[in-house]
C-alpha cells in the first residue's frame, strides 16, 4: 500500500489541526500518525489505497477552517504498515 510523508507549514498549530487530521484520516480509513514540531510546523505519515491518498493531500491543503496553511510538503516513503491513525506528542 502507498504512504506519504507530509509536512505542512503555516498557522497549524494550536486550532485542533491534529484531531480533525485523525477524524479525516479515519473517514478515509487511512493509518499513520501526526505529530506537531518545535518549528511550529506539523507532519504526519499516511498510508492508504491512492484514491483515499490523494483526497486526504487535497484537504491537507486548506486544513480546518481555522487554519492558514503555506505550503504542503508530500513525498512517498516506505510503508509502516500501522493499524491505525495516531496523533503523536
Amino acid at each position: 500500500m502507498p504512504a506519504r510523508h507530509i509536512l505542512i507549514t503555516g498557522m497549524v498549530q494550536g486550532i485542533n489541526f491534529r484531531s480533525e487530521t485523525k477524524k479525516k484520516a479515519d473517514t478515509l480509513r487511512l493509518t499513520g500518525w501526526v505529530r506537531n514540531n518545535d518549528d511550529g510546523s506539523l507532519e504526519m505519515h499516511i498510508e492508504g489505497l491512492p484514491p483515499a491518498l490523494q483526497q486526504f493531500e487535497q484537504w491537507c491543503a486548506e486544513g480546518p477552517s481555522a487554519a492558514r496553511v503555506e505550503e504542503v510538503q508530500a513525498k512517498d516513503v516506505d510503508q509502516d504498515y500501522g493499524k491505525s491513525f495516531e496523533i503523536r506528542m
